[in-house]
């Protein structure tokens, strides 16, 4: 601005002007002006913590692909402040090899740095997602996200990208992640027989119906924590309610296939990452057979008065019990449980359970492969409990792992009363060695005929490193079961010996 003491100068000199220099010279001062202004030092921020404004934090692109394409979403970044903003980084967690691309301030790559947001101003970032939906799943995932990252100075900031690229029956929407929903077909069946994978997003009650999942059906479930009005609580559940069943009808060419949606190498064998399957009390005609339920906290749970039958399956990478019961019946044969958290078996508050040629795995943790009780605790210290008895017969099964005792019992009446805990094994592989206390379960063995001892140093499977749980050539589980007429065919539909078969799902085939 003129000093006081230039304006009657300024003034005097435009009076004697001409009114066409007059025009001249105001160009002038304005652009003297707007040079001066120019100089004007720009004052940056250097704090270390600064404070970002953004649109949104998941940028979400709704559309699920049906054939190969592209679409583009954008959010906006605010600085309010009233100096200029220089961001440091901006990238994707992985700027090669990523389904994303992003596009700051017209620079079109997936890291740029120094970028300029001006005093009380903002800067677009748009992002594309470019997808294949035909591709197989592990090119193309169902549910692809990642993380775009900005750095200034030292704060940190990201936005979520969201995209869905399979072409998919998404049940019951991909919008149901979090919540509770219920599904009924009038005591009719409702078969997933399309040939696309289905996702599971949230929980799913099945009322007055039966699902049945053809050969070769695969399932993939969104889990993660929920939280809502109804709580906290984990997601990606199947509930079958009483009048409910599931009956899974694999083959050893097609199994049907549960397990987590997240397809990455690195989520193959991560435990938890959704809740499981429930048979809930009183479910009845449930089967599985060749199916693989992977992945999740529990792989099946079976509750009170509720029924199972499960032939050729496999339960694996679970954060809990691979199968657990509670007052329930269940038959199983030619099955495999390894790689859980919990024990392969959890029979609780006794029930009925008959196991064939089974083989439970359990390394890799401290709970035993088996885990039997006949009571159920009512309050947090179990100080209040209810029983029921318990009746569980195991022909030709294997329960070992890594610690001394591979199974684990508890009888409220302190084998007083037989029809409370009444348990058979007959030719079994067992580990065992506490059981057998006095103050335990001293005649173990008078309930276990011919069964096999093994040790941690005894060689069962040909290499539980790389979870092969057939048999070693040098397997102390080799033709030390007996013939079972009605159990013809191992988990792999190979025929049994028909005098001395072997112990466990895998006959070894010379």
């Amino acid at each position: 601005m003129p000093s006081k003491r230039l304006v009657p100068i300024i003034q005097d000199s435009i009076q004697s002007m001409p009114e066409k220099s007059i025009t001249y010279f105001f160009v002038i001062l304005c652009g003297i002006m707007i040079s001066l202004s120019a100089c004007q030092e720009e004052v940056i921020a250097t704090d270390s913590n600064i404070p970002l404004r953004f649109s949104l934090d998941t940028l979400r692109f709704d559309t699920v692909f049906t054939q190969a394409g592209s679409a583009t979403r954008f959010f906006k970044i605010y600085n309010d402040l009233e100096e200029t903003v220089i961001i440091n980084s901006i990238s994707l967690d992985k700027p090669s090899g990523s389904f994303f691309r992003i596009n700051v301030d017209g620079i079109q790559m997936n890291a740029v740095e120094n970028i300029r947001i001006e005093p009380t101003d903002s800067i677009y970032v748009f992002a594309e997602v470019t997808i294949d939906p035909d591709n197989p799943v592990s090119i193309s995932p169902f549910f692809i996200e990642e993380n775009v990252n900005f750095k200034v100075n030292d704060s940190d900031y990201s936005v979520l990208l969201e995209a869905w690229g399979q072409n998919a029956n998404y049940i019951p929407s991909r919008e149901s992640g979090g919540t509770v929903n219920y599904v009924s077909c009038d005591f009719g069946t409702w078969t997933w027989d399309d040939p696309k994978p289905y996702v599971l997003y949230g929980v799913l009650l099945i009322d007055s119906c039966d699902l049945v999942l053809p050969p070769g059906t695969e399932v993939f479930v969104h889990g993660g924590i929920a939280i809502n009005d109804l709580g906290v609580f984990n997601d990606g559940l199947l509930v079958l309610l009483e009048n409910g069943s599931l009956v899974s009808n694999g083959t050893l060419e097609e199994p049907v296939t549960f397990q987590t949606d997240r397809l990455e190498m690195e989520f193959e064998e991560v435990q938890g990452q959704w809740s499981g399957i429930l048979i809930s009390q009183g479910s009845k005609g449930n089967v599985l057979s060749h199916t693989h339920v992977r992945n999740s906290i529990v792989g099946v749970s079976v509750d009170s008065a509720a029924s199972l039958r499960i032939e050729s399956s496999i339960f694996a990478y679970t954060s809990g019990s691979g199968l657990t019961a509670s007052h329930a019946n269940i038959y199983a044969e030619n099955s495999l449980f390894y790689q859980n958290g919990g024990s392969g078996l959890s029979l609780n508050f006794g029930g009925d359970y008959l196991f064939n040629y089974c083989t439970i795995a359990n390394y890799n943790n401290q709970d035993p492969a088996l885990n039997a009780n006949n009571i159920k605790c009512l309050d947090a210290d179990c100080a209040t409990v209810l029983f029921n008895g318990l009746r569980g017969t195991f022909n030709n099964c294997i329960f070992t792992g890594n610690d001394d005792d591979e199974i684990g019992f508890f009888d409220i009446s302190n084998g007083e009363d037989p029809f409370l805990f009444n348990y058979d094994f007959n030719n079994c592989v067992v580990t065992v060695d506490e059981l057998l206390n006095a103050d335990q379960f001293p005649n173990f063995f008078d309930n276990c005929k011919d069964c096999v001892t093994a040790t941690r140093q005894d060689t069962v499977f040909l290499n539980v490193d790389e979870d092969i749980y057939s048999l070693d050539t040098m397997s102390v589980a080799q033709n030390k079961g007996s013939i079972i007429p009605f159990v013809t065919l191992d988990i792999l539909e190979e025929l049994r010996s028909t005098t001395s078969p072997d112990i466990g799902c895998y006959e070894l085939i010379d």
